[in-house]
């Protein structure tokens, strides 16, 4: 990207033409550390357009990053103080709008209200068995690498990473077969921007129906549990809450899957004789928390009063956005801060939103790749490295494909091959026509006619 000295005027977009510097093209997502390094000549907070007229301001430093995170008396979640959006002057339409919308759960409540609610989501995600999550990691992964290993060759983004964390969930949250193929349907909808209100309209009320079945079915998962809890939340609170966890868990588990993939498989200071260990992967994931965050930027805050940050103003009710990789990355840490510490970096949040569910993420992802690579040793990147493309969005650092090469494992199970047929006939998708969704959208009942038989 180009410095701001080498623009003769202000450049397209920049906020001297009364704009933020646009963050949704293919231009940012090929070169964010080339935006980053643009906007900090703002100061430690920058204007930037997150789509099309929805306007932001970005903290890319970090000091006061760490300061917005906590100070919640000053800088609250609930966008229904969102100024624009109550004047009208933000286009309903947009993309991103509806990932910043307030609603009833921990994420976007402040106060008691998110004690409450954070309350209920930690108290229910410690109940949670590591080495029954783990198993069931173990039998995910095992079925997603039956489906592709007989090949030779695999997408490890679309075929794998992708539907790991989302098969795990609908365990986790006790899906039957035919909810859980809508689940998976309408979040992978939702995640890849394919008619977003149809896809919010198809998870509410699939929804509604685990929440009505766990009501008359209680099991031992989390829906059952968050619906079990003294906190006692409301119909629209559990499906706020649920929405939330099972969304925003997966898309940054899959993307941190991915990410780290893509290091284990392309820098050389993961090859070697310890290849795949245990120890390189956390490593990788380690590097990619530091340096390419899943969730580059997020955390939407709104200023109760006009203040000002390090020198920078930020008037009340205007969305103030963290960039957690420019954060990460910023030029006043030490050069050694990664090696320095594993928990210093902003992945994962910080202050009383923080993350709940990153030791469950970190499980995840570090037995899915272990898995991986055991079963396929030889596997490696069939591109260039330099020629990976990332999704284009404001919010994630997430790898379009990252297409894999090995030696082909033979004798497929008959039930996976039997399924491998049926997902290749599955109709088109009813929400957007496309194919891929569909295909997503059979893995859950697939996998459990796989395990049963």
């Amino acid at each position: 990207m180009q410095s701001p000295s080498d623009f003769p005027v202000p450049p397209p977009g920049c906020p001297a033409h009364g704009s933020g510097v646009p963050l949704y093209g293919p231009e940012f997502a090929a070169d964010p550390d080339g935006f980053y390094e643009y906007l900090r000549t703002f100061g430690p907070a920058a204007p930037v357009e997150l789509s099309p007229g929805v306007h932001a301001s970005l903290v890319t430093d970090y000091a006061a990053a760490l300061h917005v995170l906590q100070n919640p008396d000053t800088f609250v979640r609930d966008a229904r103080r969102w100024r624009a959006l109550n004047a009208g002057e933000v286009p309903l339409d947009s993309a991103i709008v509806p990932m910043m919308l307030y609603r009833p759960n921990s994420l976007y409540s402040d106060g008691a209200a998110h004690m409450r609610h954070r309350q209920v989501v930690t108290e229910t995600f410690a109940r949670i068995d590591t080495h029954r999550l783990s198993r069931h990691v173990d039998r995910v992964a095992d079925y997603l690498i039956s489906q592709f290993n007989g090949r030779g060759r695999v997408d490890l983004v679309a075929d794998y990473a992708q539907l790991v964390p989302l098969l795990v969930f609908n365990e986790l949250f006790g899906c039957p077969a035919e909810l859980g193929d809508q689940l998976v349907f309408s979040i992978s909808c939702l995640m890849d921007g394919v008619e977003a209100d149809k896809a919010i309209a198809l998870l509410t009320e699939t929804l509604m129906e685990l929440i009505a079945l766990k009501r008359a079915q209680p099991g031992e998962d989390v829906t059952s549990w968050l619906m079990q809890h003294p906190g006692r939340l409301t119909d629209e609170e559990l499906i706020s809450e649920i929405m939330t966890l099972i969304g925003g868990g997966a898309e940054p588990t899959q993307n941190l899957i991915g990410n780290a993939l893509r290091l284990l498989l392309s820098d050389e200071k993961y090859a070697g004789d310890q290849y795949g260990g245990s120890l390189l992967v956390e490593d990788a994931i380690n590097d990619v928390l530091w340096n390419n965050p899943p969730i580059a930027n997020w955390a939407g805050h709104y200023p109760v009063r006009d203040v000002e940050l390090s020198g920078t103003r930020l008037n009340a009710g205007d969305p103030v956005l963290i960039s957690f990789a420019a954060a990460n990355s910023d030029p006043s840490l030490s050069t050694n801060r990664q090696t320095l510490s594993k928990r210093a970096h902003l992945a994962w949040g910080a202050g009383p939103h923080a993350c709940p569910a990153k030791d469950p993420a970190l499980l995840i992802s570090i037995l899915t790749i272990e898995k991986l690579l055991n079963k396929l040793p030889d596997i490696e990147l069939s591109v260039p490295v330099e020629s990976l493309t990332w999704r284009p969005g404001p919010l994630h650092r997430a790898l379009t494909s990252l297409p894999a090469r090995f030696t082909p494992v033979r004798g497929e199970s008959s039930a996976a091959a039997r399924f491998s047929a049926d997902v290749r006939s599955a109709p088109a998708n009813p929400v957007g026509e496309q194919q891929q969704q569909a295909r997503k959208g059979t893995f859950w009942s697939g996998f459990l006619s796989w395990w049963k038989g």
